[in-house]
């Protein structure tokens, strides 16, 4: 066992060269995240980041290494970190969303995170679980096959993060706080970013643009991740087309294609052939965004990189045409066609026997105002909101432990209730336009309910869009298991039809599932692991409304499926 203790300066250029591919069983960084000014648009911003670095820096392992991160967190803000994907496997204390597995790292302190990285391969991201803070706190995570093996695709020439975020010419943290306060929509970003840089279409941002090199007949491996708050995005690059190989760190069968849509939280690796003449071709992505902009603002601007063949003298860039920003029909298109690669490294075919069955109702909806004049921000001046199953999640603040503390010591009152409905409360035509005037349908109450799992059960959820305000596409998560989507389709679920449908050969292996607007998405996974697992939509705006649960899986028979005791260092002032 080799153990690589690095220094920030090592750590920095380790990251940067392929030297970190080496086959060390740990490998160990010190981060320290704190306030800097970075010059973006017009505009000097002061941030909080990772090592003075945005996005944050990449990590590289292989699958089976253990990564240990000492998090020091000199900003002014509470911090917690989420490695995005990661099945954290009898590693629960590390998975990071604030308030559910730790407290959060108060300023001045550090934690340090520590777990394998176990049968997985592919593109993840970590990301701060702080709500707005991941607008500045992200970077990509790499697990590259074990030495000896390859991947199920020919080797590229060249492999490239691309990483999308959102930028704002203010403090981000000041911006949810205005919203949370007065109960409407956040501020919109004001540039979408590919690598941290907004591309030459914005103002003062023509300096400020991503540049690949290529050469020509080469293979490249991009590893798309969609690190963007709020936003799903469409991405294409001028004149090429891509073959899919991965999404959420699973193989999937190669599908070739010309656009790749990519929901907050997912990531996709795809292949890019330099077969073009040489020459230079923007890369651009823009916003897929289906809602009103009455009811939530449109971030209508599009971000762009270069990518510049070797040899080329080209100083205009061909520009790719992007979809309309609401174009569900090609969003769906590009989901409907990605299937698993059966047999593949780490392929795990789908559970048959189905011991748990959920029908959860997912959408954005109202709760009463509390400002003493009465005048949210919110239709009608009521505060926005959002729930499951008619449940609006609320994090246990104030409760002295985390949700998962509150299990290992068998004493959660206070902190949740295992009483999250299996199903909504009230059937209706959940994807009826006609509901968002209905609006006894858009309160629900504040809770903060978890669904019990036995150890080892399967589970199968329906998640279903509404329309009640207004219908979106909704990116649920779920922290700490993968799963298998079976089908997706429109309007309202119907199992004597739907079922029908299911793929139970080669779906697609997700950590995060873009849930088709007005429509409805059905996944299935194995409850293998103990513990308190967040289950929560992925557009930041949604999970500070209250769009998000938790599933409680017991304990399972042995000492190796028990949830250990928690690290020394663990946080515990929440």
């Amino acid at each position: 066992m080799r153990t690589s203790l690095l220094s920030l300066a090592w750590a920095l250029a380790l990251l940067a060269s392929s030297s970190s591919l080496v086959s060390a069983d740990v490998l160990e960084y010190t981060w320290e995240v704190a306030n800097v000014t970075i010059q973006r648009l017009c505009n000097e911003t002061v941030i909080a980041a990772v090592n003075g670095s945005l996005p944050g820096p990449t990590i590289n392992v292989r699958e089976g290494d253990t990564l240990v991160v000492h998090a020091i967190n000199n900003s002014p803000y509470n911090l917690t970190i989420h490695w995005h994907g990661i099945l954290q496997l009898m590693t629960q204390w590390a998975d990071g969303p604030e308030y559910v597995t730790q407290c959060p790292i108060l300023s001045g302190e550090r934690y340090t995170y520590r777990f394998n990285v176990t049968e997985q391969e592919g593109t993840l991201w970590w990301h701060a679980h702080s709500s707005f803070f991941r607008a500045w706190v992200y970077g990509a995570l790499i697990i590259r096959p074990r030495l000896g093996n390859s991947y199920p695709f020919p080797a590229p020439y060249q492999e490239v993060p691309i990483v999308f975020g959102e930028w704002w010419n203010a403090n981000v943290m000041e911006v949810e706080e205005e919203a949370i306060e007065f109960g409407g929509t956040p501020t919109i970003s004001d540039a979408f970013t590919i690598n941290g840089l907004p591309g030459a279409l914005y103002n003062c941002s023509q300096n400020q643009t991503f540049q690949l090199e290529v050469q020509q007949a080469e293979t490249y491996l991009l590893r798309i991740i969609n690190a963007a708050l709020n936003e799903h995005l469409f991405f294409r690059i001028a004149s090429h087309t891509f073959t899919v190989v991965a999404v959420d760190a699973a193989y999937t069968n190669p599908y070739a294609t010309d656009i790749i849509v990519i929901a907050p939280g997912q990531t996709v690796d795809a292949l890019l052939i330099a077969n073009q003449t040489v020459g230079s071709y923007y890369m651009a992505a823009s916003a897929y965004n289906t809602l009103n902009a009455s009811v939530v603002p449109l971030a209508d601007t599009t971000t762009t990189g270069i990518v510049v063949y070797n040899g080329s003298t080209s100083t205009t860039p061909l520009m790719p045409t992007l979809p309309a920003h609401n174009d569900t029909q090609t969003a769906n298109n590009f989901y409907l066609s990605i299937t698993g690669l059966v047999g593949g490294p780490h392929w795990v075919p789908v559970p048959q026997d189905v011991d748990e069955h959920m029908f959860i109702t997912i959408g954005i909806g109202l709760d009463f105002c509390t400002l003493q004049n009465a005048t949210c921000e919110g239709p009608n001046g009521n505060r926005l909101s959002a729930s499951m199953n008619n449940e609006s999640f609320v994090f246990p603040r104030g409760r002295g432990f985390s949700m998962l503390d509150a299990f290992y010591r068998n004493s959660t009152s206070g902190v949740y209730t295992r009483d999250f409905p299996d199903e909504p409360p009230l059937v209706f035509n959940y994807t009826d336009p006609s509901i968002n005037n209905n609006m006894t349908l858009a309160f629900a109450p504040k809770s903060t309910k978890v669904k019990t799992l036995k150890f080892n059960s399967t589970v199968q959820v329906v998640f279903q869009n509404t329309a009640i305000l207004a219908a979106e596409n909704h990116p649920m998560h779920i922290h700490g298991f993968n799963f298998h989507v079976l089908a997706q389709g429109t309007g309202n679920y119907n199992a004597s039809n739907d079922e029908s449908k299911f793929n139970l050969n080669d779906p697609q292996i997700r950590n995060t599932v873009a849930v088709p607007f007005g429509g409805w998405s059905v996944i299935r996974f194995q409850a293998n692991n103990p513990g308190i697992w967040l289950v929560h939509c992925h557009l930041e705006n949604h999970v500070t409304w209250g769009l998000t649960m938790a599933f409680e899986v017991e304990n399972g028979p042995t000492t190796e499926t028990t949830l250990p005791a928690p690290p020394a260092d663990l946080p515990t002032r929440c």
